[in-house]
Parts: structure tokens; sequence; C-alpha cells
């Protein structure tokens, strides 16, 4: 499993453009390319992808973490280059246009045969569990809902070894003891604390940060 960081507030390799906001691509063995979220504006997403040699017509799946600017901006910029594509939304996002495929997502689902939503938590954001030979990777966007609903959903799937992407407010960094990939990203308010604490499997994010899992 490869996961290349493509929107973040922070840069991580020079040349790329920083914003407030995530997205990255996630690509995982035997599975259509994924889009984890698209930042907030689409002409700084797709800017970034160029430079990091991603076609936009290479993405299989989009999947949206949740109903925010900063998540979904970039969403109608990058249809506008490639529609033909499965779009996972949580149930309290509106079906946009133009799409071939639309899975609303409430419940845990599925996806590939290594790659589940944890469904809709706290009635705001899904996060993306991706099951690898090492653990469970969780992928969030901000983590709105209470981290140990989100540690606990994406548990069903299996063992948690990692998680990649904003973790907001979070602070109860005991949480994360267990992990030996920690990076996060965006909007975390503790991403010094975090990385003070877990310094030996702590990952710094930005655009252009590729991790290989």
């Amino acid at each position: 499993m490869v996961v290349t960081i493509i929107y973040d507030n922070e840069v991580y390799k020079n040349g790329l453009q920083s914003d407030w906001g995530f997205s990255a691509v996630l690509d995982i063995e035997n599975t259509p390319r994924i889009l984890f979220d698209t930042g907030t504006d689409s002409d700084i997403l797709l800017s970034n992808m160029e430079k990091l040699n991603i076609d936009p017509t290479s993405i299989d799946e989009v999947f949206i973490s949740h109903f925010h600017h900063d998540h979904t901006g970039g969403l109608t910029g990058f249809l506008k280059i490639n529609n033909d594509i499965t779009l996972y939304i949580p149930s309290s996002y509106p079906k946009p246009p133009g799409v071939k495929e639309v899975v609303t997502v409430k419940e845990p689902i599925q996806i590939h045969e290594n790659v589940f939503s944890t469904g809709e938590l706290d009635r705001i954001e899904q996060a993306l569990a991706v099951k690898t030979d090492k653990g469970i990777i969780i992928i969030v966007g901000c983590s709105h809902p209470e981290m140990q609903h989100i540690l606990d959903a994406a548990s069903r799937f299996g063992p948690i070894y990692g998680i990649i992407g904003g973790v907001h407010g979070f602070r109860e960094f005991e949480l994360f003891d267990n992990l030996k990939i920690i990076c996060t990203t965006h909007c975390t308010q503790y991403k010094r604390e975090i990385k003070d604490l877990y310094p030996e499997v702590y990952i710094d994010g930005g655009v252009g940060r590729v991790i290989s899992i």
C-alpha cells in the first residue's frame, strides 16, 4: 500500500502548494486507485497531482470523508476531467450530479477485498480502513467523531497498525500507544505533542509525502 498526500496545510516536497484541506491518493495492491477527499481548491489539487505525476484519469474511485468544503471543494473541478468514477459519500453528503456511480454510506461496508468504510460515525464522517499484512491502516479526514469511535469501528476489520490524516483536537494520546505508524496532517491541533510522544513511529505529513506500508 502506498499513500501519497496531495493536499495538506504544509508542504513536504518543494515545488508543491499547500492549502487548508486534505487529500491523498491510495495505491493498494489488486484494488482500483482511490482518491481520498479532494481538498479545498480544484486548481491546487490538480496542479499538485500534475507535479506528482498522478494522472486524474487514473483515479477509479473517490472516497469523501465528510461534507466540509476543505475536503470536498476540489471535487467539482476534478469531475470535469474525470467523472468516470465511483464516488463513496457519507449519508449526510448530498449526491453531486454528473458522476458515473454514487454509493451513499451509512453503515460499515466492505468496498474491496481489503478496503472498508467505517460507516458514517457520529452522523458526520466516515473513515477508510485498509487491511495490510501488518494490520489495518486508517485514513481519516478530520476525525470529527470521537477517536475511540473511529478506532473501534476500524478494529472490526482487524488489529489497528496505523493512522494517517487529520485528527482535529484529539488529545487522548494514550489511544495511540500501540500504533506503529502515526501521520497527523491538516487540522491536527496537537501535532507537536503527538510527534514528541511517539517519535519512533511518527511520520511527518505534507504535500508530496509518500508513505509505503
